[in-house]
């Protein structure tokens, strides 16, 4: 099993995005807790209401949202029954039992995977504290689950195997719902610092996120569209744009995350040097004997 955990800004987004999916038939609302009622009488204004309540106790917060994604194999064949299960003790197991959330079950990709929104906000006014909430509370609490369910184990595995997602294919299925999922998984785990880097891997599933020429106006407005590539990495089909995207794969957003994946990769390159210097300093000199 991955777990993926986003934050952002508008719960209303996120619901709106799973709900088009349930609208569709690529989804269905499996599970909503917090509501004191059947999931079957909640409409969006509903949902949204009960959690806007929460962020409306400290506006000051900006940052309120929380969306999890919950991936699994493509063989796992898991039951309803079993994916409540399974989100339920996921929300537990990160402290998040007591807040409101929704659990949308998709069909729309390759694999079967859970999308759970959430809010950060308390009754009290507080921000529930979420620092390294990733790192230090949903992976331990991922390795927990895939032991208790017998899931299968996500290390060890290719990146594309791991989400789950495949190249797009024009006509397939619809363009819009593709590149979502392939954009949506690329940015959250991989690292680029540039949209030349970013489009390297996105050229992997089919992919091609384009400013426009130059002299264009999109391109000066910094505008950005994505559409699917052929065998011969030729566009087909009408380019999308990234506002567009409830996630917003923007250029402007992209930007920022060149930054921060570029301050990242700085980082580690000074604690490889430190520890490569560590390992030079044991040694008064080298043969081709000391490095084997």
């Amino acid at each position: 099993m991955v777990a993926k955990i986003s934050f952002g800004k508008s719960i209303r987004g996120i619901l709106i995005y799973n709900e088009d999916k349930v609208q569709k038939g690529d989804a269905e609302l499996l599970l909503a807790s917090g509501f004191a009622t059947e999931i079957t009488n909640l409409n969006l204004q509903q949902k949204t209401g009960r959690f806007e309540k929460l962020n409306r106790l400290n506006p000051n917060v900006k940052t309120n949202t929380m969306h999890i994604s919950l991936n699994f194999d493509p063989s796992e064949k898991l039951n309803t029954q079993t994916l409540q299960q399974i989100a339920m003790t996921y929300m537990d197991q990160i402290g998040f039992a007591e807040q409101p959330y929704v659990v949308y079950s998709h069909y729309d990709a390759g694999h079967p995977h859970l999308h759970i929104a959430t809010t950060l906000m308390q009754a009290d006014g507080k921000r529930k504290y979420t620092h390294h909430i990733g790192r230090l509370i949903s992976e331990p609490a991922r390795k927990n689950i895939e032991q208790v369910f017998g899931l299968m184990k996500a290390e060890g595995r290719k990146q594309q195997q791991v989400l789950g997602i495949r190249p797009a294919v024009y006509g397939e299925k619809p363009t819009k719902g593709q590149l979502s999922s392939i954009i949506k998984a690329i940015v959250d785990n991989y690292a680029f610092s540039s949209l030349a880097e970013f489009n390297a891997v996105l050229k992997q599933f089919n992919v091609r996120a384009d400013r426009g020429q130059e002299d264009t106006r999109m391109f000066e407005k910094g505008g950005l569209v994505y559409t699917i590539l052929d065998e011969l990495n030729h566009p087909v089909g009408v380019p999308i744009k990234a506002s567009s995207f409830y996630h917003q794969p923007t250029l402007k957003n992209l930007q920022t995350k060149f930054l921060e994946d570029e301050q990242k990769r700085k980082a580690l390159k000074a604690d490889l040097k430190r520890n490569i210097d560590q390992v030079f300093t044991k040694y008064e000199q080298f043969t081709i004997a000391t490095l084997l």
